[in-house]
């Protein structure tokens, strides 16, 4: 493997995922990233070819603003010897720069260097292997070659119709022994090639775009001619829906359809000159195709851009064409302006098309140890967040709600009123109205989002069931308050106590006792753990609900998650992590920010944390994201908020879809037994992020109805196999 192929492997290490060590760690990185990742660009890029022989390629992706060439060597290739400007063949290696009065060329494997001098009075018009294409003061063309002695052999090219006027169009393709010429004659524009090695003019199609050729053939648009049929003779219409792109042996290569189908994705598409016979090349390719100066083209194809590569297209001895993957192009990074963690998902914020450049987030699914496991989905398009607060240190104002959607404030430019919204889908989204301006998210879990409006005393819930428009359900006057499943707390009536309010029965269902010396301005809630401040200068603590134990934990605008809670220090720029879970706060720098960042930073402007069971990511210097572990043991797995209700009765059109929001990740079997307790259906499937959801039609695994109530369990397993299965059941009602 060379040495430019090793080291785009490393790169592209994964399918999205950048290897530590290709990328490079991110400045000041105290505790080493599993991952880095990056926003890519939603459009693979396009590639364009400078040169591409018979030992390998150079190209340049055309979106950058300063393009930096690469040069890739094939694998496995053994580099083709070298026999001089006499041996034409052997300049399907040789790369040519044009210089004032010169054309040096070099053949790459070699390193052996020739040099064509351009004559007085003859102009450069192309170079192809050993041979320079010019045209003189009359019009007409020669072709030049370097002789061994060092001078320049000069050799008109004959046989052009009586008559032609060249049109200037020259074009270079799959071959060093040809090269075509566009000519206008009685008003008709042709393109016909020149034989390179004694200069005749040979056949000639109508027209002069869409051309492609090799030594055995000549296509211009939807004609084709054999390359050594003899001069006036009469090519063939060829039918296909796409550009000709190139010549291949006996086969033409067919892409860049302009509109398909919905649901088709691009083709290479190959047709044969010689049978007519039709088959795919390569699927979701599109852009880029160049010949090859040894007959062969290089195309582009993959699924996304971040699995896009270069394949090489060569002949075979049936008369067909087969691929080879050459090459991996890194997909173009995006700017990321917001981030957030969920059950597993990194959600990140940014423009990701160029030509429609509206913010969307797209998220990244990662396995138990915090690895990109798959490339980047679009999850929300249009996300147009309420301006950021001056001072304000979480922003852009987003809320991952653990159960695969999001929820981020947007205003209403005409009335300047603010909504909470949460996308339901890519192009769709449900909102309520606050009444509302310039406030904050508090935080939120699955259907429940807090908002404190930025009038005095504002503070609202918003319930976002899934699938439904959203609708403000509680509003009361702003106190310290935090969401953590259907429980909203809130300080309660004595010093140091916590309220839990229950938002589905309306009613307080708990209170705890902190220990907080204060009525906390601050309240953070994640599983067992409730997170209390006094202020920014303190004391803060966190209460352990399961042993019934107050931690004392430093002070400091902080984000809480599962036995930990991470803050970042504004003056030196470290990001801390306090692992509480064991009853004692200790304290560690997991890494240290760039000093300068977009937003005033924190909680998810350049670093956010997984609430529910992850770890933590933030912004590197070069805009990618990293992706560390906590290494703080997660809670043992709970349900938070279900919705098991049966409705009108599971059928096929109406089913059943319960669905359970959970702590963290689990991998989940649900069951359903008639009441004599035979298994009637069994269910299976992963959570999206920490959220269940299921669909029964009612059907029994051998495809019966039967109306009855049946008993559902549900056993969820934690994906990070930590703490034991969770057991949930209830009935549901086939009518």
């Amino acid at each position: 493997m060379t040495r430019t192929r090793r080291l785009a492997a490393l790169a592209l290490g994964g399918a999205v995922a950048l290897s530590f060590a290709a990328a490079g760690p991110p400045a000041h990185a105290v505790d080493t990233p599993v991952a880095v990742t990056q926003l890519n660009m939603s459009r693979p890029a396009q590639v364009q070819y400078l040169w591409a022989g018979a030992s390998g390629f150079r190209y340049q992706l055309s979106e950058q603003l300063s393009p930096q060439p690469v040069w890739v060597d094939y694998d496995g290739v053994t580099p083709p010897a070298h026999a001089g400007p006499d041996e034409l063949a052997t300049g399907d290696d040789v790369v040519t720069t044009k210089d004032a009065g010169t054309v040096s060329q070099q053949h790459r494997s070699t390193g052996v260097t020739a040099t064509v001098s351009l004559p007085e009075g003859q102009t450069y018009q192309a170079a192809v292997g050993w041979s320079v294409l010019t045209r003189d003061a009359a019009g007409a063309l020669h072709i030049l070659r370097a002789t061994a002695d060092g001078t320049t052999r000069d050799l008109p090219v004959t046989g052009l119709p009586s008559g032609a006027e060249l049109t200037g169009t020259v074009v270079v393709g799959g071959s060093v022994r040809r090269i075509a010429v566009a000519y206008r004659l009685d008003g008709t524009v042709r393109t016909g090639l020149v034989d390179l090695a004694d200069g005749a003019f040979g056949v000639s199609v109508p027209g002069s775009t869409t051309v492609a050729f090799n030594d055995r053939w000549l296509v211009v648009a939807n004609k084709a001619v054999r390359a050594d049929a003899a001069p006036g003779t009469e090519p063939t219409t060829v039918s296909f829906v796409g550009d000709a792109l190139a010549v291949v042996g006996d086969t033409l290569l067919i892409g860049n359809v302009g509109l398909l189908p919905l649901g088709q994705h691009p083709e290479l598409e190959a047709l044969s000159l010689a049978t007519g016979e039709r088959r795919t090349v390569l699927t979701d390719s599109y852009g880029a195709i160049g010949p090859t100066l040894d007959g062969g083209a290089l195309a582009t194809a993959g699924p996304h851009s971040a699995d896009w590569h270069i394949h090489r297209v060569t002949a075979t001895a049936d008369g067909g064409v087969t691929t080879t993957e050459m090459w991996t192009v890194p997909p173009r990074r995006a700017s990321i302006d917001g981030l957030m963690l969920s059950g597993g998902s990194l959600l990140m914020r940014g423009h990701t098309t160029s030509f429609n450049p509206v913010d969307e987030v797209n998220a990244v699914p990662l396995d138990p140890a915090g690895k990109p496991l798959g490339p980047q989905k679009p999850l929300a398009s249009v996300v147009d967040v309420s301006p950021c607060i001056g001072g304000d240190a979480a922003c852009p104002q987003l809320e991952a709600l653990g159960d695969g959607r999001f929820a981020y404030l947007s205003t209403d430019r005409a009335s300047g009123v603010e909504s909470v919204s949460v996308g339901i889908s890519f192009t769709s989204r449900a909102t309520a109205a606050t009444g509302d301006s310039k406030g904050r998210i508090g935080t939120g879990t699955g259907r429940y989002v807090l908002y404190n409006g930025g009038s005095a005393g504002v503070q609202k819930v918003a319930d976002f069931p899934r699938g439904t428009e959203g609708e403000i359900v509680l509003s009361r006057t702003r106190t310290a308050a935090a969401i953590w499943g259907q429980r909203l707390w809130t300080p309660g009536s004595t010093q140091g106590t916590v309220v839990a309010y229950d938002l589905k029965s309306k009613k307080n269902v708990a209170t705890v006792a902190t220990g907080a010396p204060c009525t906390p301005s601050e309240l953070q809630a994640v599983n067992t753990w409730l997170y209390w401040t006094c202020g920014s200068s303190g004391p803060a603590g966190v209460y352990d609900r399961a042993a019934g134990r107050a931690i004392t934990v430093p002070a400091g605008q902080a984000r809480l998650a599962d036995g930990y809670l991470v803050r970042e220090d504004r003056t030196t720029h470290e990001l801390l992590l306090t692992d509480f879970h064991t009853g004692t706060a200790t304290t560690r720098t997991v890494a240290v920010l760039p000093a300068t960042d977009k937003d005033t930073g924190g909680n998810t402007g350049r670093w956010t944390v997984d609430r529910f069971g992850g770890g933590i990511a933030y912004l590197t210097e070069q805009r990618q994201v990293a992706l560390l572990t906590a290494g703080v043991p997660t809670s043992p797995l709970a349900q938070l908020e279900a919705r098991t209700d049966g409705g009108p009765g599971a059928t096929s059109a109406e089913p059943w879809q319960p669905s359970w929001q959970l702590s963290k990740p689990a991998t989940w079997t649900l069951t359903l037994s008639t009441e004599n307790g035979t298994v009637a259906r069994t269910l299976t499937g992963v959570s999206t992020d920490a959220a269940v959801r299921a669909s029964w039609n009612g059907l029994t695994s051998d495809g019966h109805w039967v109306r009855g109530t049946y008993t559902w369990k549900l056993t969820a397993k934690p994906r990070d196999g930590q703490g034991p299965d969770l057991i949930l059941t209830g009935t549901t009602s086939v009518n």
